[in-house]
């Protein structure tokens, strides 16, 4: 949870650019945090849902147009993001990787871990994601989504 990630950044005094002392990028961190809920998480979530859970559950495929629409509110949200959060900045608090920036793309890893890329089509979104990966360490960040990467195979 963000509260849990919050204290993890205090408690251990994490390098600041996690969770900057610096109180304008704290600001846009905080944003971040507090607008993902109902905007990325539930509508990433939602799809990985529909397209996953909601056919094991009953046995069938999920209408075209009910999908169509998950994902139109999915790319919503996405082109939000890419406007207000990420603009023409490296990562979302600036010029250093944040724990934004982190709750930001495991969010949008679920959709991609049943089969719909988000970053496709979106260059700016794209390398944002490369940057993040590279700055949590391009192998610890697989190892983290290796479970969810393949779940289509359950």
């Amino acid at each position: 949870s963000i509260a849990i990630l919050l204290y993890l950044a205090r408690k251990f005094k994490t390098p600041d650019h996690w969770y900057p002392s610096d109180l304008q990028k704290r600001a846009r961190v905080d944003e971040y945090l507090s607008w993902q809920h109902v905007s990325i998480r539930g509508k990433g979530s939602k799809l990985f849902l529909t397209k996953m859970l909601l056919p094991m559950l009953t046995g069938q495929p999920v209408p075209p147009e009910k999908l169509e629409s998950v994902t139109e509110e999915l790319n919503v949200v996405l082109n939000q993001f890419e406007e207000k959060f990420l603009q023409d900045k490296p990562y979302i608090a600036g010029s250093e990787v944040s724990l934004a920036d982190l709750v930001a793309v495991v969010e949008l890893m679920q959709p991609l871990g049943v089969g719909h890329d988000p970053f496709a089509g979106r260059p700016k979104l794209a390398e944002w994601r490369r940057r993040v990966e590279e700055a949590v360490g391009k192998q610890l960040f697989q190892e983290t989504h290796e479970g969810l990467l393949n779940i289509s195979g359950l």
